[in-house]
Protein backbone atom coordinates (compact mmCIF):
# COMPACT_ATOMS: atom_id res chain seq x y z
CA UNK A 1 0.00 0.00 0.00
CA UNK A 2 2.04 2.83 -1.41
CA UNK A 3 -0.09 5.72 -2.05
CA UNK A 4 0.85 8.42 0.20
CA UNK A 5 -2.19 10.27 -1.07
CA UNK A 6 -4.44 8.48 1.17
CA UNK A 7 -5.82 9.32 4.20
CA UNK A 8 -4.28 7.05 7.04
CA UNK A 9 -7.84 5.61 8.15
CA UNK A 10 -8.00 4.41 4.79
CA UNK A 11 -5.05 2.51 4.92
CA UNK A 12 -5.44 1.71 8.35
CA UNK A 13 -8.64 0.27 7.49
CA UNK A 14 -7.75 -1.26 4.26
CA UNK A 15 -4.51 -3.32 6.53
CA UNK A 16 -7.16 -4.71 8.73
CA UNK A 17 -9.19 -6.16 5.83
CA UNK A 18 -6.08 -7.95 4.42
CA UNK A 19 -4.69 -9.50 7.47
CA UNK A 20 -8.45 -9.80 9.23
CA UNK A 21 -10.86 -10.64 6.59
CA UNK A 22 -14.52 -11.05 7.47
CA UNK A 23 -16.16 -14.31 7.28
CA UNK A 24 -17.57 -14.89 3.51
CA UNK A 25 -15.96 -11.68 2.44
CA UNK A 26 -12.74 -11.21 0.72
CA UNK A 27 -12.18 -7.48 -0.46
CA UNK A 28 -8.81 -6.06 -1.58
CA UNK A 29 -7.75 -2.59 -3.40
CA UNK A 30 -7.40 -1.76 -6.83
CA UNK A 31 -3.54 -1.77 -7.68
CA UNK A 32 -4.48 1.67 -9.72
CA UNK A 33 -7.11 2.99 -7.14
CA UNK A 34 -7.05 1.88 -3.80
CA UNK A 35 -10.29 3.60 -2.94
CA UNK A 36 -11.59 1.10 -5.18
CA UNK A 37 -12.16 -2.32 -3.87
CA UNK A 38 -13.01 -5.98 -5.97
CA UNK A 39 -14.92 -7.75 -3.28
CA UNK A 40 -16.33 -11.17 -3.32
CA UNK A 41 -18.91 -12.69 -0.93
CA UNK A 42 -20.05 -16.29 -0.82
CA UNK A 43 -24.03 -17.09 -0.57
CA UNK A 44 -24.60 -17.74 2.85
CA UNK A 45 -25.19 -21.66 4.06
CA UNK A 46 -28.72 -22.65 3.44
CA UNK A 47 -30.10 -19.86 1.45
CA UNK A 48 -30.64 -19.26 -1.98
CA UNK A 49 -27.64 -17.98 -2.53
CA UNK A 50 -26.12 -20.82 -0.79
CA UNK A 51 -22.82 -21.92 -3.21
CA UNK A 52 -22.82 -18.48 -4.57
CA UNK A 53 -19.50 -16.38 -5.70
CA UNK A 54 -20.49 -12.73 -5.84
CA UNK A 55 -18.55 -9.97 -7.25
CA UNK A 56 -19.24 -6.26 -5.61
CA UNK A 57 -17.05 -3.15 -5.96
CA UNK A 58 -16.89 -0.86 -3.68
CA UNK A 59 -15.55 2.81 -3.90
CA UNK A 60 -14.14 5.38 -1.36
CA UNK A 61 -14.85 8.87 -2.25
CA UNK A 62 -12.96 11.60 -1.77
CA UNK A 63 -14.90 12.87 1.31
CA UNK A 64 -14.88 9.56 2.92
CA UNK A 65 -15.56 8.85 6.03
CA UNK A 66 -17.87 11.50 6.20
CA UNK A 67 -19.92 10.17 3.16
CA UNK A 68 -20.81 6.67 2.90
CA UNK A 69 -18.98 4.36 0.79
CA UNK A 70 -20.93 3.63 -2.70
CA UNK A 71 -21.32 -0.52 -2.84
CA UNK A 72 -23.20 -2.31 -5.72
CA UNK A 73 -22.92 -5.93 -6.70
CA UNK A 74 -21.71 -6.52 -10.25
CA UNK A 75 -23.02 -10.21 -10.42
CA UNK A 76 -26.55 -10.37 -11.24
CA UNK A 77 -28.56 -11.47 -8.07
CA UNK A 78 -32.41 -11.23 -7.89
CA UNK A 79 -32.99 -10.11 -4.92
CA UNK A 80 -35.97 -7.55 -3.19
CA UNK A 81 -33.01 -5.09 -1.85
CA UNK A 82 -30.65 -4.99 -4.99
CA UNK A 83 -32.02 -3.31 -7.75
CA UNK A 84 -31.03 -4.33 -11.89
CA UNK A 85 -27.82 -2.04 -12.03
CA UNK A 86 -26.69 -3.74 -8.27
CA UNK A 87 -27.32 -1.24 -6.35
CA UNK A 88 -28.01 -2.03 -2.42
CA UNK A 89 -30.79 -0.73 -0.83
CA UNK A 90 -28.90 -0.41 2.69
CA UNK A 91 -29.54 2.67 4.86
CA UNK A 92 -26.21 2.93 6.32
CA UNK A 93 -25.52 3.26 2.45
CA UNK A 94 -27.66 6.54 2.50
CA UNK A 95 -29.50 8.67 5.40
CA UNK A 96 -27.82 6.40 8.10
CA UNK A 97 -24.42 6.54 7.60
CA UNK A 98 -21.92 7.71 10.16
CA UNK A 99 -17.96 8.15 10.09
CA UNK A 100 -18.00 6.05 12.75
CA UNK A 101 -18.88 2.83 10.38
CA UNK A 102 -16.24 1.38 8.57
CA UNK A 103 -15.90 -0.85 5.45
CA UNK A 104 -15.82 -3.93 7.47
CA UNK A 105 -19.03 -2.60 9.08
CA UNK A 106 -20.55 -1.72 4.67
CA UNK A 107 -19.07 -4.95 3.66
CA UNK A 108 -20.97 -7.04 6.82
CA UNK A 109 -23.93 -5.56 6.34
CA UNK A 110 -24.13 -5.51 2.75
CA UNK A 111 -23.61 -9.46 3.04
CA UNK A 112 -26.04 -10.65 6.19
CA UNK A 113 -28.44 -8.24 5.29
CA UNK A 114 -28.85 -8.46 1.84
CA UNK A 115 -28.42 -11.72 1.76
CA UNK A 116 -29.49 -13.54 4.81
CA UNK A 117 -32.91 -11.52 5.02
CA UNK A 118 -33.66 -13.59 2.73
CA UNK A 119 -33.41 -16.90 4.92
CA UNK A 120 -35.15 -15.07 7.61
CA UNK A 121 -37.92 -14.85 5.07
CA UNK A 122 -37.94 -18.09 4.17
CA UNK A 123 -38.66 -19.28 7.81
CA UNK A 124 -41.73 -17.63 8.24
CA UNK A 125 -43.24 -18.55 4.89
CA UNK A 126 -45.30 -21.02 4.57
CA UNK A 127 -44.19 -24.31 2.87
CA UNK A 128 -46.00 -26.11 0.08
CA UNK A 129 -46.80 -29.38 1.34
Amino acid sequence: MANSNLPRRIIKETQRLLSEPAPGISASPSEENMRYFNVMILGPAQSPYEGGVFKLELFLPEEYPMAAPKVRFLTKIYHPNIDKLGRICLDILKDKWSPALQIRTVLLRSLYLSLCVIVQLHTFLPQKT
